[in-house]
């Protein structure tokens, strides 16, 4: 079942995301619009709008969500593998996982190491990720196990 919802939520968030769709949504009230005077304005009319729209948008909201939270999920996985897979610093896997108080401050001091400010500061960024990322025990043994071999493992295929 969710397997099928999932194709579904992709399929529906590509085909509401092309032009054509917005036109005919643009189309629909519109007419909707120059409908208004034949019914008098009525509580009727107003209704029919109201109605439609809210229940588009009520059912949209969980496609996208879902379409969504798995885009973010599979590029997270993504950016994982370079990290793991490059010189880039490991301890960063898993900082989404951080509040935003967090991420923010991680932010700004990443920042500022971009800007230069030396290697002191980079490696309290590196420092700052590994306290409060949970999971930096398994990132460790990861590390540990994927730097002797000199070899570029990827955490997906099997050995």
């Amino acid at each position: 079942m969710q397997h099928l919802f999932a194709r579904f939520a992709t399929k529906i968030s590509e085909w509401a995301g092309k032009p054509v769709i917005f036109i005919l949504a643009l189309i629909a009230v519109v007419i909707w619009a120059l409908l208004g005077p034949f019914f008098d304005y009525s509580e009727t009319w107003q209704l029919v709008i109201n109605t439609g729209t809210t229940i588009i948008t009520f059912l949209m909201v969980f496609v996208l969500q879902n379409a969504q939270t798995r885009d973010t999920r599979a590029i997270q996985a993504k950016l994982n593998e370079i990290i793991l897979t490059s010189h880039a610093e490991n301890r960063f896997i898993g900082i989404e996982n951080l509040d935003e108080d967090e991420l923010k401050h991680l932010d700004r001091l990443v920042a500022k190491a971009a800007k230069g400010r030396g290697e002191t500061e980079a490696c309290r960024i590196s420092e700052a990720a590994n306290v409060v990322v949970p999971k930096k025990e398994v990132l460790r043994k990861r590390r540990a196990s994927a730097k002797p071999a000199k070899q570029k493992q990827r955490p997906l295929e099997k050995n």
